[in-house]
């Protein structure tokens, strides 16, 4: 990797800003797989790409419209659950629709929604990259919290509700939480990668962790590595980021599948 560009601000920021991103969307990614929510991740990452498309329209900060809209949704999750996916899926296409049409009807957002879906990395300023440190922060001193509680009333519901604890009070907190951090996310790296990088570093963590904390390192790796690569590669041969990181997951969660059928297949 050519490690003298990212002394450059035109590249530092945005590098910088992604590793962020690539380090934290993991972590909450695997405790939306405990709950079986994943789908959920890229409805508020939608919702967040229509919210930043409807402030840009209105002249108010973009990520002020990303995190309000994603964290409405947010707040509003604990009557979705009740639908299961379907209420994820039909909040996930409503995001679209509205971001569509407000494309095709103000044509000055249109920079703005191919940043949005494409993954435009490499034009993220300074207020990207503090917004997503200190979320990054914030994040870290509240999972050690609440880690323990989510995983106490996923495994152990009985005991979690004779302590007499609010599973509702707490999921709250975890899911605007993840709505801000995909938020952010998405206006750094776009709708698909964000998801991405909640999904499947996630879904390779499920296969080859031997325990939860293993896990978290393992889905934590994977989403870096594959960052780092997908930053050199875009870089280098001028190409939207978001695409290549996609990519890039998808031949990790290849390359992981294949070794696990391999193992499997020896010790057969």
């Amino acid at each position: 990797m050519n490690w003298t560009a990212m002394f450059d601000p035109m590249f530092f920021i945005p590098f910088s800003t992604g590793l962020l991103v690539a380090a934290v969307l993991p972590i909450l990614g695997m405790y939306l797989r405990l709950r079986e929510e994943w789908l959920a991740a890229l409805a508020f990452a939608q919702l967040a790409a229509a919210g930043s498309l409807g402030a840009a329209i209105l002249g108010l900060p973009v990520l002020i419209g990303g995190l309000g809209v994603s964290g409405i949704a947010a707040a509003a999750k604990a009557w979705l659950v009740r639908s299961g996916n379907n209420g994820y899926a039909i909040l996930m296409v409503a995001g679209w629709g509205a971001s569509i049409l407000m494309l095709a009807n103000a044509p000055l957002a249109d920079h703005l929604g191919h940043a949005l879906f494409d993954g435009q990395l490499y034009f993220t300023g300074l207020s990207n990259l503090w917004s997503m440190a200190a979320f990054a922060l914030v994040a870290a001193m509240l999972m050690r919290w609440l880690s323990g509680k989510l995983l106490l009333e996923r495994m152990f519901p009985d005991f979690f509700r004779a302590r007499g604890l609010s599973a509702t009070r707490f999921h709250l907190l975890f899911d605007l939480m993840v709505a801000g951090g995909l938020a952010l996310a998405t206006a750094s790296i776009g709708v698909m990668a964000a998801f991405a990088l909640v999904f499947i570093p996630t879904m390779i963590a499920y296969q080859w962790g031997r325990s939860w904390r293993h896990s978290l390192v393992i889905a934590t790796l994977v989403s870096v590595v594959a960052y780092v690569v997908a930053f050199e590669i875009a870089l280098v041969e001028d190409q939207p980021f978001g695409p290549v990181l996609v990519l890039s997951l998808v031949v990790a969660a290849s390359i992981g599948w294949s070794l696990k059928k391999l193992s499997s297949g020896s010790r057969g």
